[in-house]
């Protein structure tokens, strides 16, 4: 039997927009719209931001997941979803003098960065264990820190446990597994876990093969483990983690290009990727078959 490789599709992230991209996903209606087309093109599992209709910004209120959800299960109950809980965790610091905040921070409270995820209760959400600088420049946006400290990340584990979600934790960097690890063992993680390596942002991990397999062997035992690279890294990414046991993630918030100068879709990313699992001898698993993978409860739990 080929093994089942679970596709993730992340359709938009919460950062500029490329401002020569066309019709990037940005109202609700967008948002959910490209979940069904990637679910139909074989996505197991959408992963989702929300952002504002009218700026286009990064909006975490819990009004907009909730009208992203309804509108993708209005059409489609079967395709898994997977909401962020990265957003509200930007500090950026006044360049005139870094121990102030910039008016652009955006540091939220554990509870309010999961109001989204304990009203809609999805079956996976993500739980960043990293802290790393980015660097500005984009839209005139200065340097910011994406901070996520040891104390707010148990705290938010605990409310997404009990809102009955598993936490797809995302790390960027090695010590990021072992602070997951540190969390698991102090009881806020349940094990068997489930780990997305995330390569190629710039000042972090490198998405290169080396990397991924030393970020792998750190894993805890048991793991479910996949991995994405961003940028012209995402689709040989897909075939290195397919090749090493583990699962997949592409879409637009890692990766707006098709090639060089060519803007994709995320239609178009989904079935680049899932032809090169079925290449590499493997299968896209269907949303009930990434549900088994995964542990998950189920839409009828």
């Amino acid at each position: 039997m080929k093994r089942k490789v679970v596709l993730t599709c992340a359709v938009t992230g919460d950062g500029p927009i490329h401002p020569n991209y066309p019709d990037y996903p940005v109202t609700p209606q967008q948002i959910a719209r490209n979940c069904l087309d990637a679910a139909d093109a074989g996505a197991s599992v959408v992963h989702i931001h929300g952002r504002n209709p009218e700026t286009g910004e990064g909006d975490r209120s819990p009004a907009v997941f909730r009208e992203i959800v309804e509108r993708i299960r209005a059409e489609n109950t079967d395709v898994v979803i997977n909401l962020t809980t990265g957003m509200g965790a930007t500090f950026v610091p006044d360049p005139q003098d870094e121990g102030r905040a910039h008016p652009s921070t955006d540091v939220a409270s554990a509870a309010e960065r999961v109001r989204h995820v304990q009203d809609m209760r999805p079956e996976i959400c993500t739980l960043d264990t990293t802290t790393m600088n980015l660097e500005g420049g984009i839209a005139g946006a200065p340097d910011c820190i994406f901070m996520n400290t040891p104390g707010t990340l148990a705290k938010m584990a605990d409310l997404i446990r009990a809102a009955g979600t598993r936490p797809e934790i995302e790390a960027f960097n090695p010590g990021d597994v072992l602070l997951a690890r540190n969390l698991m063992e102090k009881g806020h993680i349940d094990a068997p876990a489930l780990f997305q390596i995330c390569l190629g942002v710039k000042w972090s991990a490198p998405a290169d093969a080396q990397t991924l397999l030393y970020m792998k062997s750190l894993l805890p035992e048991g793991a479910v483990w996949s991995a994405f690279g961003i940028s012209r890294h995402q689709m040989p990414m897909v075939a290195l983690s397919t090749i090493l046991g583990g699962h997949c993630r592409v879409g637009l918030e890692d990766n707006i290009y098709l090639e060089r100068g060519v803007f994709a879709t995320n239609v178009q990313l989904v079935e680049r990727a899932s032809r090169i699992i079925r290449d590499l001898g493997c299968e896209v698993a269907t949303p009930n078959e990434a549900r088994d993978i995964l542990g998950l409860k189920g839409t009828d739990a």
